[in-house]
């Protein structure tokens, strides 16, 4: 069911992303493939998420289950941030209930050695789940390709599970900062070689993650993350001019412009930052994907459909607005407050733009 090479796609999505109006305002979420799911319960299995992901064909069905259920204008990867440390052999896991873990975290020099550059070999069966994804969705409905952002996936590696305080990370930024910046090239190297492949085996837009950047100052990060998230955007741009960037990360509003500099299409918003509030910093222009605060849905229909409105009215008709929760699918929501959502998005905007 893909597009031909000169075969336009109607796609609210991708309209979206180019500050297009279209039917109506285009709805994804963050995480909702997974836990949420009953359906993705009953044929996930046992073991870590890192062993289903190596299974394209249930990757797949993974991934298909939210479009199947919800009706959203877009299909996101069933994946990980940490796959490519983990393809390349650096010894990283994620545990149920805990998150990413590295046995033995990135400390010195010598470790960069278990941190080789990331080939796409190495994620063949990531390539393999696109194909699958790419045959089976509408033209209308694209696959979002995604990786963790440099930063976020080195205060992985280097705490050796999630952190509050990132202490080790911090010491690193300003006691190494030799040993910083190589490790931050090589997952630059790492976040360019996943997304291209994914792009290269048809996704057709992109998300970087940068999930804990909010933990910098703003003059932390100009100087020791925004050089290699542009790198990212930048030469993903080179590879794939037509394929849409988002950058989105939690409790960033400080870092509002910074993040924008790096370079991506649209900017991802958690619920802290107001729409209007981005656009007068920003520009009249900028493209948003956000903003619902994931706890009124689990509030239940009402509250998350009176924040859905004004998330909407917040928007005020722009047509560059991706409507999206302001983190992730939390994995006790009701799936039947998420279809009521999307019903509410879609039929609120549609009338609207008619």
């Amino acid at each position: 069911m893909s597009a031909t090479p000169n075969q336009p796609v109607d796609s609210p999505f991708l309209a979206a992303a180019n500050g297009r109006k279209h039917l109506h305002t285009p709805v994804w979420f963050m995480r909702q493939a997974g836990r949420s799911l009953p359906e993705y319960k009953a044929i996930r299995g046992s073991g870590s998420i890192l062993e289903a992901i190596k299974q394209p064909a249930l990757s797949a069905e993974i991934t298909l289950q939210p479009f199947l259920r919800y009706g959203v204008d877009a299909a996101v990867l069933y994946s990980d941030i940490v796959v490519p440390p983990h393809a390349v052999g650096f010894g990283i896991d994620v545990a149920p209930g805990t998150g990413p873990v590295a046995e033995i975290p990135f400390r010195s020099l010598d470790d960069l050695k278990r941190l080789r550059p990331l080939e796409a070999d190495d994620v063949s069966y990531v390539i393999e789940t696109v194909k699958l994804l790419v045959a089976e969705l509408p033209t209308s409905v694209p696959l979002l390709a995604f990786a963790g952002a440099p930063f976020t996936v080195a205060s992985y590696l280097i705490e050796g599970r999630p952190s509050r305080t990132y202490q080790n990370t911090k010491h690193m930024i300003h006691l190494e900062p030799e040993l910083w910046h190589q490790l931050m090239d090589r997952l630059v190297q790492h976040s360019v070689t996943f997304i291209d492949a994914q792009l290269s085996a048809g996704a057709r837009a992109f998300q970087l993650f940068d999930s804990w950047a909010g933990s910098l100052s703003n003059a932390d990060y100009r100087e020791f993350v925004l050089p290699h998230s542009k790198k990212v955007f930048d030469q993903l741009r080179e590879l794939h001019p037509d394929a849409a960037g988002i950058h989105f990360g939690i409790g960033c509003d400080h870092l509002l412009e910074s993040m924008h500099e790096a370079g991506p299409k649209i900017m991802g918003l958690d619920w802290r930052t107001p729409i209007q509030s981005a656009r007068k910093r920003i520009g009249a222009d900028l493209v948003v994907q956000g903003n619902l605060d994931p706890a009124l849905v689990l509030a239940g229909s009402q509250a998350a459909l009176e924040g859905a409105e004004k998330v909407l009215d917040d928007n005020a008709n722009h047509p560059g607005h991706i409507f999206n929760l302001g983190h992730g699918v939390d994995p006790t929501t009701d799936p039947a407050v998420l279809e009521d959502v999307v019903a509410f998005v879609h039929e609120k905007t549609r009338v609207e733009k008619s």
